[in-house]
């Protein structure tokens, strides 16, 4: 299903992401080395509940998971990329952690993404890889136009990652938004400009660039959700809600 949203709803919508933005703001200013994934997973629930929002993840249980998440945000260090399941580890100065998060307030959800390096040690390369995704993500979102078509947002994505020499999965990409977390259409991160659905008012999408550092390939951790860096290389994963408007992408997800 494609869910166009109306007025009433670009009103709650920008709500749900202005809360997102706020609490990924937050925690990534509270995360030090020393945190525990778990300490971070409850201050995500603090936060959302004390808000009068509700998790997207802790009851999902999708086909590629296993069982229900059971958690309120996804925390992937180093090697893991997406759907990192939050557990016992204390982050160490230097790591590479995403926090991703997607919460339902007033009926309509948002969803967002942040990678960032721990501490005082920050590797050049993982900084560099930080900023291909946000890059590649600022790149999809000055092409989210009305009228433009799918494949140019992933053409954009995909012009920025393989340019700075990362390969590409297809396997997870960005998707439509609204109602609920996930939805159609599927945005891979790398397409052929003037291909697939054309972009309407009214249309919300969570535009996500992932890359791993050395391969496209994926292996799941032994939690049936956390997915890593087949070689064990680092990875970087940014993230926004848009709502494609007249004028053309307002990105929702940003802090208040």
């Amino acid at each position: 299903m494609i869910q166009i949203l109306n007025e009433d709803e670009h009103a709650r919508a920008r709500a749900t992401g202005r809360l997102v933005g706020s609490i990924l703001q937050e925690l990534r200013g509270r995360c030090r080395a020393g945190t525990d994934l778990l300490e971070i997973d409850r201050w995500a629930k603090s936060m959302i509940l004390e808000a009068g929002a509700t998790s997207c993840y802790v009851d999902y249980e999708p086909s590629f998971g296993r069982g229900p998440f059971g958690h309120y945000i996804c925390t992937a260090v180093n090697d893991a990329v997406l759907h990192g399941r939050p557990r016992a580890y204390a982050l160490q100065d230097g790591d590479l952690l995403t926090l991703d998060l997607a919460v339902v307030k007033d009926g309509i959800a948002a969803d967002a993404a942040i990678s960032f390096v721990v501490g005082d040690r920050r590797d050049p390369s993982d900084v560099e890889m930080i900023r291909v995704t946000e890059r590649a993500l600022a790149a999809a979102i000055d092409a989210a136009t009305p009228g433009a078509r799918l494949g140019d947002l992933s053409n954009a994505i995909g012009q920025v990652l393989t340019g700075a020499g990362y390969s590409v999965n297809t396997e997870y990409g960005g998707h439509g938004i609204g109602s609920t977390m996930h939805q159609d259409p599927h945005i891979p991160n790398i397409g052929r400009p003037g291909r697939g659905y054309r972009l309407r008012p009214g249309l919300m999408l969570a535009l996500e660039p992932w890359v791993m550092a050395d391969t496209d390939r994926l292996i799941t951790d032994a939690d049936g959700w956390t997915l890593r860096s087949a070689t064990g290389g680092r990875t970087a994963h940014s993230e926004h809600t848009i709502l494609i408007t007249p004028a053309g992408a307002e990105v929702l997800t940003l802090p208040a």
